[in-house]
This record gives C-alpha cells, sequence and structure tokens, in this order.
C-alpha cells in the first residue's frame, strides 16, 4: 500500500535530512500528522526563517541573523586574534567554554581533493583579506583533526608565512580523563608531539 501523497512527499523531504533513514522519515511524516497545527506551522515557519533570515556575517563568515554578527561587532573582542574554524557550529562549541575572546573566521570545509573541494570552494581568500589588517597579530588554526583539516591548516599556515602573523595550531592528543588503553595510536602520537613541560 502507497502512502497518501501529501505524506510520500514528507517523507522524501525528511529523508534529505542527514541520518534520517526511510523508517525515521516515515515515522517523523506520522507524528506530523498527529501534531497540532499551530506546531506544525511554527515549524513551518522556522524551517522558512532558517532560509529567509540569517545571512553570513562580511567580516568571519559566520552564520547570523545581522552582519556583522554579534561576536564581530563586539568591541570587548580582542580582534588581533582570529581562530579558524570549518563550520559555524564550531563556533557554537568554542563560545561555550566561555575562555576565548578573540573573534573567528569560519571556512565553511575543508580542503579535500577527494570530494572534488579546494581552497577556493571555502573562505580562505576572505580569511587572507582580514590578515591585510596590521591589526592581526594570531590566527588559531583549529579544523578538525582529520586527514582534511590538517591539510587545510597546513595549507593556511603556508599562505600567512609570508605575511608574518603568527600561526598556531590547537593541541591534539587525550582528553581530559580519558584512558591510554583506550587511545588509538594517531592521537597518542599527537598527544606525545604536543607535550609541555610541568
Amino acid at each position: 500500500m502507497q502512502y497518501p501523497e501529501p505524506i510520500a512527499r514528507l517523507v522524501d523531504s525528511f529523508m534529505k535530512l542527514p541520518g534520517i533513514g526511510p523508517k525515521t522519515a516515515v515515522r517523523l511524516a506520522f507524528f506530523a500528522v498527529d501534531m497540532n497545527e499551530d506546531d506544525v506551522m511554527d515549524f513551518a515557519r522556522s524551517l522558512v526563517d532558517v532560509k529567509r533570515k540569517l545571512v553570513y556575517c562580511s567580516e568571519c563568515q559566520n552564520i547570523s541573523d545581522h552582519d556583522p554578527c554579534s561576536v564581530c561587532d563586539d568591541s570587548s573582542r580582542d580582534h588581533s586574534i582570529i581562530c579558524v574554524v570549518q563550520d559555524p557550529k564550531d563556533v557554537v562549541a568554542l563560545e561555550k567554554m566561555r575562555d576565548y575572546h578573540g573573534v573567528y573566521h569560519v571556512l565553511h570545509g575543508v580542503i579535500s581533493p577527494m570530494d572534488g573541494v579546494g581552497p577556493e570552494d571555502i573562505k580562505v581568500a576572505e580569511l587572507i583579506r582580514r590578515l591585510e589588517d596590521e591589526q592581526v597579530k594570531e590566527i588559531i588554526l583549529a579544523t578538525n583533526p582529520t586527514v582534511e583539516g590538517e591539510a587545510t591548516a597546513m595549507y593556511i599556515s603556508r599562505l600567512v608565512k609570508p605575511i608574518g602573523v603568527k600561526t598556531s595550531r590547537i593541541a591534539h592528543g587525550l582528553p581530559v580523563g580519558g584512558d591510554l588503553e583506550y587511545a588509538d595510536e594517531v592521537t597518542l602520537s599527537k598527544a606525545l608531539e604536543g607535550r609541555r613541560e610541568l
């Protein structure tokens, strides 16, 4: 038996979301059928607002509801330090810790030749333009410790070197509370490489 056309379309729409397979999509579609109409309308408005009311900050490329974003517009932040991250979600994660007081630059991806993503496909040129401002003294490369994240960090560090801006990389290794016996070889290698004197 086939689902009525509105349900079938909703199932197809849910399956476009990451991590949603056919069974979960059907369950969500039938949940929506049972929802209060006001809640469904609020949900639909939220989806539309995400596309219509968000912009990319002209300075850091983060998503925001205004330009410049609240971080770039904050005069109490240290604009001489830029933390370079892969995605807007990374900015949220770093802001939660409340220890970083500089500004950000969001690349919107990493260099990945296997996926056909080169430096021109991410926001590297925008970062280099920002570094022409003599106010910037340091960039912190905070891409993920994956092959692509490391390659992107190396590429950016080579571009920045002639500009004379200090470039640092976030530390990698064992998490606080982690056990050596459960760590993989790459994590242990990075932990030893990044050791510091006590």
